[in-house]
């Protein structure tokens, strides 16, 4: 028996016969139904209303077709992806991600996560999660707006304002985003908030490309200050990845007193002593779209070096992963804890594997979850759909505070869960517990059918 408690064992065995070799959603769910072993004994209600049964299983899942023709003429076929896993909160919301590692499972962990981290930011939404294993990288813009015009054409049969409202994600930017909420106006025949991550001229909000990486570090600066009367001040922080959420991370970060000195891509990683100049890392990244490699011919004194895990080598106060999912594993864990980190915050969905949380938390590393510390992203893209409703834009400081106090709020529901449940400091099993409890509730107030 991988769990103490029988009803949860059976909940998860039954988890893995339906959905069998789908490892990333199973890690996932395993993760989460751990934490809520003391909720099951301190509230058997929620057992008797299956509620827990009823949350590990998607309300919807669709899966389809998406023929486009490349710049050659020829017909490529992708597979789309839309998982509408939990509605009890209010209309499904989570990202798109373009990328080949695009799967079922993958889909699947994420909606899953998106559950519990809506939930966390206080606002009305639920949690879904779509995409595809379409590659935008190396593809023209007409290539990449004819795959997006076919991936909407299926998509906006499924979503809506109040009913399913999805974002931007790995592989889908500003440029993708566009390119899918004007086939879906044109197909509908409405101006309607039915995507976030819009650009300002069409519904956009400000501070929604900063969001993830802004929200990540007032999220750790609050978890430093409350758990170890500390900040960024004077410390070296290593970030992983330079997409948006790294980028804005290190803007944020620096801006606390950090010094950030690494970034990396899917090839390898780049170390400036000196601190990362984030001025060139845009320029590469955001205009010219290219490797971050190019870095150290830009910058004295920095080094490339191939291959992404050797990252977390480098001696660092913080770490902040912001690439993928399980990207840094045990062996990783032990390096950087004999380096002396203090504080380690995902930026990314479930980018440490549970080897290295145990042995984070194991040492007294503050661990901060990703369902917690990234929900910056969501949380801005929900106050777009606040704006987009009421057909006002707000100003850059207003999203901004509203969004550093979701974060504050976030790391102390999640830290005061932990305490109530007798796991104090934990912040995953804390994380995991406040979401649930808000959505455990709502389903039990509308029945069985939720």
């Amino acid at each position: 028996m991988e769990f103490k408690n029988a009803y949860l064992q059976g909940v998860y065995d039954k988890v893995c016969q339906r959905n069998a070799g789908e490892k990333e959603f199973l890690q996932a769910v395993k993760e989460v139904l751990e934490s809520l072993e003391p909720v099951v004994e301190k509230r058997p209600d929620i057992v008797e209303a299956g509620v827990i049964d009823r949350i590990v299983e998607p309300e919807r899942q669709i899966i389809f077709r998406v023929p486009w023709v490349d710049d050659n003429g020829k017909v490529q076929v992708n597979r789309g992806f839309r998982v509408q896993f939990n509605s009890a909160i209010g209309p499904y919301k989570g990202g798109l991600r373009l990328h080949p590692s695009v799967c079922a499972s993958v889909i699947k962990f994420l909606g899953f996560e998106q559950i519990f981290k809506n939930s966390l930011t206080g606002l009305p939404i639920g949690g879904g999660k779509g995409g595809s294993d379409f590659d935008p990288k190396g593809k023209s813009d007409g290539e990449v707006m004819r795959f997006c015009q076919s991936f909407m054409t299926e998509l906006s049969k499924h979503i809506g304002a109040d009913t399913d409202v999805p974002a931007g994600d790995i592989g889908t930017g500003a440029r993708e985003i566009g390119y899918m909420y004007g086939q879906y106006k044109r197909l509908r025949n409405e101006f309607t908030g039915v995507l976030t991550g819009k650009g300002l001229s069409y519904g956009g909000s400000l501070v929604r490309t900063e969001a993830t990486g802004y929200g990540l570090c007032y999220y750790t600066a609050e978890m430093l200050k409350c758990m170890k009367n500390d900040s960024f001040e004077g410390k070296t922080v290593v970030i992983s990845g330079s997409g948006n959420v790294a980028i804005y991370a290190t803007q944020k970060a620096t801006q606390l007193g950090g010094k950030v000195v690494a970034l990396s891509d899917s090839n390898g990683y780049i170390h400036d002593p000196n601190g990362i100049n984030l001025d060139v890392v845009k320029q590469i990244k955001e205009v010219e779209r290219g490797r971050i490699k190019e870095y150290v011919n830009r910058v004295e004194g920095a080094t490339y070096t191939e291959g992404c895990n050797g990252i977390w080598t480098i001696p660092c106060d913080i770490a902040l992963p912001c690439a993928t999912q399980n990207e840094l594993d045990g062996a990783s864990a032990d390096i950087l804890i004999k380096n002396g980190v203090i504080a380690v915050a995902e930026g990314a969905n479930m980018p440490s594997t549970p080897e290295a949380i145990e042995k984070f938390q194991a040492a007294g590393v503050l661990f901060g979850p990703a369902k917690a510390a990234n929900a910056g992203g969501v949380a801005t893209s929900a106050l777009e759909m606040s704006q987009n409703s009421e057909r006002l834009s707000w100003t850059f400081e207003e999203v901004d505070a509203k969004l550093q106090n979701i974060m504050t709020n976030i790391f102390h529901n999640s830290y005061n869960a932990s305490k109530e449940y007798g796991m104090e400091g934990n912040l995953v099993a804390g994380a995991n517990i406040a979401g649930f409890l808000k959505v455990a509730d709502a389903m039990m107030w509308q029945g069985i059918s939720y």
